[in-house]
């Protein structure tokens, strides 16, 4: 070796074992060189436990080439001219038994499509990004003011074609990217895009954290397909799993032949729930590993946000089914998880402030989403699981009993802003016999799209940021299956086609108004005029911006029972115009017009000195907006 190279490369691995590395995808893996001896590929990777490690490959027809340790850092490294690009190739690792066994490169940038199982050499090549007005445009408003309204995607299962191959990352952007647009949503949110041999595990067993799945495509597609996203106005945003990997023994588990990214204690290491590896999130070199990852998929592919996935089986000990290390007070806190979740919302927010970090976490842990300097892990979303699981358990009732179950959808408001939460009615919610969103709701089907339509207009109008799972926008029949496309043909069905323009109107509108987005976290976004209606099941509230005239008044009916003469308190005196009602007929509903404009009366409301009357659909919800009000400047002196 190079003895310069050896040196720098030496000062680059203290910082690896520290914890403190955050681009060592830099140096690690396959990287094209040019040394003493010419112009080649070194080939570096992390085994400290190993007794010898050598590369073997297509270019040594898989005779071993021998590996030296840099040092004592536990990191291997060779450089040869033989290797070409493209070319397959693994470690062959010795351990201290005399055991040998291929084990692929954690830092490859690449692999063959599963089941074969080999990295592949390859560097990532320079790119001359042209998305500078999007990262302008993030730059001119807060991420807490802008709308946030994902359409959550499974790569394969999209759309197929005829003859079952998976659509490419260029046929991907030819029609997912206008269609996201057409359709009012401002991200897609992908299920994991890196390496993983199973596809019945969607992505969420990963082998290969710094490649793109082979059968979806490779880096350069992927980066442009994020560049043409953003020049399309269209964030992405990527599903990520550091808290656990495929235990397939050719990859990351027993890397060296001893628990080398994973726990030593079996009870932490082995993941019973999922049939996985926990990652040892309190080892320095795994931190690098990790952090390095997130950092690569936001500087290399402009990736605008990470949501993490299964949290919660980071933060407790006792997450998982079966035995369990607790703490040495006998808690079940994993204070390496909390640690490391802090480190990295940290740095990458050191590096990007405009970075979404979103966390999927499904218990009632605390500040998830506040600073780190106030106790918080330093995200700045949450998925507000407690409000998925009440609204779709309520909109599954028989509307006869919602009156006993109201609370269902009026309790979120009492903890609407303990976090900066994003609603989610994600892929996990339309699989394993849970029904899709259309076969949840009860009735025929036009009562069926009538509860949808209701069910996303209120969701719209809660206080969050929004996720729908694809196929929730077209009213798919049956359960999401990952073999199988999106079933685009019931757009041909009644209900339907008018249910798809509605979400892409409500998507629309929800971009539009500043009300439904702009005051997401704070108790100032919202007022409540009636949530105790139980009898009659309707809720009324307003949805504020920043501006004191621009706010929207929402009135949502749960009932099959067309509310007449409904009266409703308002804050101003004057006229307030129909923007929104979910039962008109270009929607499938039945209503042909939408309701004269409202006057309000002197006639109080509860605390509101003034009131109108409007029809409230039934199962339907109507968005109210003030046309001409008075009193506003005298309210602000108050």
């Amino acid at each position: 070796m190079n003895r310069n190279l050896f040196i720098d490369l030496e000062k680059e691995l203290y910082l690896f074992n520290h914890g403190e590395h955050f681009e060592s995808y830099r140096i690690m893996g396959s990287k094209r060189s040019t040394e003493e001896a010419g112009s080649g590929w070194r080939f570096t990777v992390w085994a400290p436990n190993a007794k010898s490690v050598s590369l073997v490959g297509d270019f040594s027809d898989w005779d071993p080439i021998e590996m030296a340790e840099v040092g004592t850092t536990g990191v291997w490294s060779v450089f040869s001219m033989e290797p070409k690009e493209g070319q397959c190739y693994q470690y062959l690792m010795e351990d201290h038994n005399g055991t040998f066994t291929y084990k692929i490169d954690p830092y490859a940038l690449a692999f063959e499509v599963p089941p074969k199982e080999a990295s592949l050499v390859q560097d990532l090549p320079d790119k001359k990004w042209r998305d500078g007005q999007w990262y302008a445009n993030k730059r001119r408003k807060s991420i807490y003011k802008k709308p946030l309204n994902i359409y959550e995607v499974h790569f394969a299962s999209w759309k197929r074609h005829a003859d079952g191959r998976s659509y490419s990352f260029q046929e991907m952007g030819e029609e997912l990217i206008p269609y996201v647009k057409e359709m009012g949503y401002t991200h897609i949110e992908f299920m994991p895009l890196m390496e993983h041999p199973l596809e019945a595990s969607w992505g969420y067993q990963i082998t290969g954290y710094y490649a793109i799945a082979a059968r979806f495509g490779n880096v350069v597609e992927f980066r442009d397909f994020v560049e043409e996203a953003h020049r399309q106005g269209i964030g992405i945003i990527l599903d990520w799993v550091p808290g656990h990997f495929c235990r397939n023994g050719y990859a990351l588990s027993q890397y060296d032949g001893t628990p080398t990214f994973e726990y030593q204690d079996a009870n932490q290491a082995v993941n019973n729930r999922w049939g996985t590896i926990n990652f040892d999130l309190g080892k320095h070199q795994v931190q690098s590993f990790l952090i390095s990852n997130a950092m690569y998929w936001m500087e290399e592919f402009h990736v605008d946000g990470i949501r993490v996935d299964a949290v919660s089986n980071m933060l407790y000990l006792d997450y998982d089914e079966g035995p369990w290390t607790p703490n040495e007070d006998g808690t079940n806190h994993n204070r390496a998880g909390v640690a490391f979740l802090q480190k990295l919302n940290q740095t990458i927010f050191g590096r990007n402030p405009n970075m979404l970090m979103i966390a999927e976490e499904s218990t009632a842990w605390a500040n998830v989403t506040r600073p780190i300097e106030m106790g918080g892990l330093g995200f700045n979303y949450k998925w507000n699981m407690g409000w998925m699981n009440d609204t779709l358990k309520f909109f599954s009732l028989d509307p006869l009993f919602r009156k006993d179950h109201f609370e269902l959808i009026t309790f979120s408001f009492m903890y609407a802003f303990n976090e900066n939460f994003l609603l989610p009615i994600s892929h996990d919610e339309v699989v394993h016999g849970k029904k899709s969103l259309l076969g949840k709701v009860p009735g025929d089907r036009y009562n069926q799209f009538a509860n949808l339509r209701n069910f996303q207009a209120y969701m719209f109008a809660h206080p969050g940021k929004k996720l729908n799972f694809m196929g929730n926008e077209i009213g798919q029949f049956l359960e999401w299956r990952f073999e199988e496309e999106l079933e685009w043909g019931v757009l041909d069905n009644e209900f339907n086609p008018e249910y798809q323009h509605f979400i892409k109107t409500l998507n629309h509108l929800y971009k539009e108004q500043r009300a439904l987005h702009e005051i997401d976290e704070s108790q100032t976004g919202i007022e409540i005029i009636d949530a105790d209606n139980r009898l009659e099941t309707v809720l009324t509230f307003i949805r504020k911006s920043e501006k004191e005239r621009d706010f929207l008044i929402v009135i949502s009916n749960f009932t099959p029972v067309e509310r007449r003469n409904y009266r409703i308190g308002v804050p101003y005196e004057g006229l307030y115009e129909e923007l929104l009602n979910t039962e008109m007929q270009e929607f499938g509903g039945t209503w042909t017009m939408h309701q004269a404009d409202m006057k309000t009366t002197s006639e109080p409301f509860k605390h509101y000195e003034h009131s109108l009357e409007l029809t409230v659909p039934a199962q339907g919800t109507v968005y109210l907006r003030p046309k001409r009000i008075y009193g506003v400047k005298q309210r602000k002196k108050a």
